[in-house]
């Protein structure tokens, strides 16, 4: 009933009519099975939708349809919204919906006139919550689907339908509409669309099991060697410290295998960064390991945000499309990542170059800097949290190295609490100048007010409080937990162990304030604390090696 309920208030607008003014609209529902090439044989630009994010029903389609924005947040949506705004502009009659057979769609391709369009659908929900088949045949399609929603090729929102709709048709976009009006550029490949999808089925399936699966295998080998070979468990406990370190960057190079060779994936990574791990302690001596396997790992990312790659987009640890959550730039998993690993990478070049307070402060500040543009903008995603942590940490560190001096001590801890704020507000002018109208934009600028402000960090919030519910499910979470309260119980000892290493010990207090922030603004703060306490985890286990005392 819920669902027939759903389904009514977006398809009542749909009703033919003999009536109806040019141009016409129709929604030409088929099986959720249909495939996008026979949807390109028929005449159609061709794509795959996100149906929801989450565990998609077909209520939460139908409604996220009608609203032209997602729930969650749920304020933010007005179920009905593309039929009530039809109903003013007295066009109801212009959308009308159909249940065709795949075989039906040339027909319908056929007799298209004028402005008309016509939109195949698979029925929601889709297949174990993967993404719906969807092609639009009429003037001006002629390639593969997307939007500024997705910024990716074959890629489009549920919530970019009622736009599309509504601009055919020459009406305004309602400001409650999130999504962004569907185009198709360059040809139909209805091949490419289907690789698309596939890579993105895997990103579901292995998303979490691989890097955790390797982390296990790194953990326990480390802790055999250690144990048959005792004088060398500071090497063992190095190189656990750069196999995670290389992990993200192996993640990477797995985006660009096929989709059938996705199962080897977990090989790659295990096999990759453990081997790359080992050369490095091979030919790097003491701290520059790590600086080398950081900064190899976080310029390679920078490098595929600057020059647009496809990369990012489809690594395990990327944004996460397959739920319809973000899908450029960099996701809130890699961002806890790179919260350690860009202040503890240049603590580690500091400690190995014996940089002074002045030029250690600035090679922490210019990187923190950097970093929050390449990757707060990266895609030109507009990343909040990327733009606030990445300085954040940046900044703690500078401070902290800078200790002895009272005077400029002062200053940073000043900058400190002005880095975010000014990273915040690059970004925005960036996102402005550039038209990009990214997450930034759409999210915080073109709120109303204070109240509109507050209502953002409240839907934050509780999606972040959801994440911790769903976390606390998981083991490794209270591992996590549990090794966060032995980190603070033992906090003595750890900075013992860094207390030789003043760059590093001011890496590792700015990477622990920066996941802090971190959890704090970000609307998946479990995930955020655990992959960050992971990180933190793998420096301290390098710092541990480097020290010339016993734990």
């Amino acid at each position: 009933m819920a669902v027939a309920l759903a389904a009514g208030a977006f398809l009542s607008a749909w009703a033919p009519s003999a009536h109806a003014e040019p141009p016409t609209v129709t929604i030409a529902l088929v099986p959720r099975t249909t495939l996008v090439q026979r949807l390109a044989d028929a005449g159609f630009s061709v794509g795959l939708l996100s149906a929801g994010t989450g565990d998609v029903t077909a209520e939460h389609t139908y409604r996220d349809i009608s609203a032209g924005n997602r729930e969650p947040p749920p304020s933010d949506a007005v179920p009905g919204l593309l039929r009530s705004t039809l109903s003013r502009a007295g066009l109801s009659a212009s959308l009308r919906r159909l249940h065709v057979a795949p075989g039906d769609l040339s027909s319908l391709v056929a007799h298209l006139r004028g402005d008309d369009l016509l939109i195949a659908l698979g029925k929601p929900p889709p297949p174990d919550n993967r993404a719906l088949p969807i092609g639009i045949a009429g003037a001006g399609f002629g390639g593969t689907l997307t939007s500024n929603s997705t910024r990716t090729g074959g890629y489009v929102l549920s919530t970019d339908l009622a736009p599309t709709i509504l601009r055919r048709l020459g009406v305004s976009v309602p400001d409650q509409m999130d999504g962004e009006p569907i185009r198709a550029e360059g040809k139909v490949d209805a091949d490419a669309v289907a690789k698309r999808g596939e890579r993105m089925t895997a990103v579901a399936d292995w998303r979490i099991q691989v890097p955790t699966a390797c982390l296990a295998l790194w953990l326990l080998s480390a802790i055999v060697f250690g144990l048959v070979a005792p004088s060398r468990r500071r090497t063992a406990a190095a190189w656990l410290g750069l196999a995670f370190a290389y992990m993200p960057l192996l993640l990477l190079a797995g985006a660009a295998l096929r989709p059938e060779f996705a199962a080897y994936e977990g090989l790659l990574v295990a096999v990759g960064a453990g081997g790359l791990a080992a050369v490095t302690l091979r030919f790097a001596r003491g701290w520059w390991a790590a600086a080398v396997a950081c900064a190899v790992t976080v310029g390679v990312y920078a490098i595929d945000m600057v020059t647009g790659s496809e990369l990012t987009k489809l690594s395990l640890l990327g944004p996460n499309p397959i739920y319809g959550a973000r899908f450029y730039g960099i996701g809130n998993e890699l961002e806890a990542l790179f919260a350690v690993m860009v202040p503890f990478g240049v603590a580690a070049a500091l400690t190995a170059t014996v940089a002074r307070a002045p030029r250690a402060v600035f090679c922490l500040l210019a990187a923190g800097g950097v970093a929050a543009i390449v990757f707060g903008a990266g895609g030109w995603g507009a990343d909040v949290g990327a733009a606030i942590v990445l300085p954040l940490g940046a900044a703690v560190a500078a401070v902290v190295v800078d200790g002895n001096a009272e005077g400029s001590r002062l200053r940073l801890i000043c900058f400190v609490l002005a880095a975010p704020v000014l990273g915040l507000g690059l970004l925005a002018l960036i996102d402005l100048v550039s038209g990009a109208n990214a997450h930034l934009t759409r999210s915080v600028l073109v709120a109303g007010g204070a109240r509109d402000l507050a209502d953002i960090a409240q839907r934050r919030l509780d999606l972040s409080a959801h994440d911790f519910a769903q976390a606390a499910g998981n083991p490794l979470f209270w591992i996590v937990v549990l090794g966060i309260a032995a980190g603070i119980a033992k906090w003595r000892r750890i900075d013992g162990w860094l207390e030789p290493f003043p760059a590093a010990r001011a890496g590792v207090i700015g990477a622990c304030a920066a996941v802090a922030v971190g959890v704090l603004v970000n609307d998946s703060g479990a995930t955020f604390l655990v992959l960050g306490s992971l990180a933190l985890g793998a420096a301290v286990a390098f710092a541990w090696a480097q020290a010339g005392t016993n734990p």
